[in-house]
């Protein structure tokens, strides 16, 4: 074989491999949108579970199929009970959610920015925070009757702890750097935590308003199962003494959507708020 011939073949696997490393790499492979992932598990459990309900492997007085706790939930909508449980149990989480975070976010910055604070509330803070949610009902109910005081008490209660300590460890955490610079520049203490500590803390600060958020919803559930004539956790508990399967998992469902929602719309708030610095 020539010397030209050999360079006539080198050129041309040259080409070949140079056009193989330039073509898509993805080809055949199936993309989803980041915003569809999540509902994966959700349709294929619902799916699963529909198939098993049809062939009879899940009893109807056990675990009714979707469908079912589907029509359940449009009856109630359409008796107009469904607006009303939920519009309180909303109600209830939203004033109890105010109620705690804000006294979070107070306790959780004098005890993040001034020693002395820490010292005297930290340890008695902390171990009420170990007290479970239930331990409270009966003391709530004795102190506050059975009305909504109690019920938001204990929402409110729940909120608390989780903005307290995330906003109380972040302040504390902050970049030793970053308030040096601002003892150069000769801020005072209502300037150093307004533009540096705060924002700062921003971030940890809205972990800690969805933990609470979170907790407030688990919360309302132990305060509406308790002494409650209204709400979600009512229908829950109405659902549970008729023996009908299908409105207490009609509850569940209802539950995870209003508390799904609200912490969609905090974490977009957190985002707006963070700029930048959003993931």
């Amino acid at each position: 074989m020539s010397t030209a011939e050999q360079n006539r073949r080198l050129v041309r696997k040259g080409s070949t491999a140079e056009l193989t490393a330039k073509a898509p790499k993805n080809i055949g492979r199936i993309h989803i949108p980041d915003r569809l992932l999540g509902w994966i598990i959700p349709v294929s459990v619902l799916l699963v579970w529909q198939l098993l309900a049809r062939l009879g492997v899940l009893p109807a007085n056990w675990l009714p199929a979707p469908t079912i706790v589907g029509q359940t939930i449009y009856q109630l909508t359409v008796a107009g009970d469904l607006l009303k449980h939920v519009g309180i149990t909303i109600a209830r989480v939203g004033v109890g959610f105010l109620l705690g975070a804000s006294a979070g976010t107070l306790f959780g910055g004098l005890t993040g920015y001034l020693p002395v604070a820490r010292k005297l509330l930290d340890p008695t803070l902390q171990a009420l925070r170990s007290v479970p949610s239930i331990a409270w009902v009966p003391l709530f109910l004795l102190w506050l009757g059975i009305g909504e005081t109690s019920k938001i008490t204990l929402i409110a209660l729940g909120a608390f702890f989780p903005v307290y300590l995330n906003l109380s460890l972040a302040m504390r955490h902050v970049d030793p750097k970053l308030l040096e610079v601002g003892k150069l520049y000769r801020l005072s203490s209502f300037q150093m935590v307004r533009r540096l500590i705060l924002p700062a803390a921003l971030p940890e600060y809205i972990v800690g308003l969805r933990s609470g958020l979170g907790l407030a919803w688990m919360f309302v559930v132990a305060a509406e199962l308790l002494g409650a004539s209204s709400g979600i956790g009512y229908l829950m508990v109405d659902g549970e003494m008729t023996g009908r399967a299908g409105v207490i998992l009609a509850s569940v469902i209802l539950f995870a959507i209003c508390g799904k929602t609200t912490d969609w719309m905090m974490n977009a708030a957190g985002r707006r708020l963070l700029g930048h610095r959003a993931r």
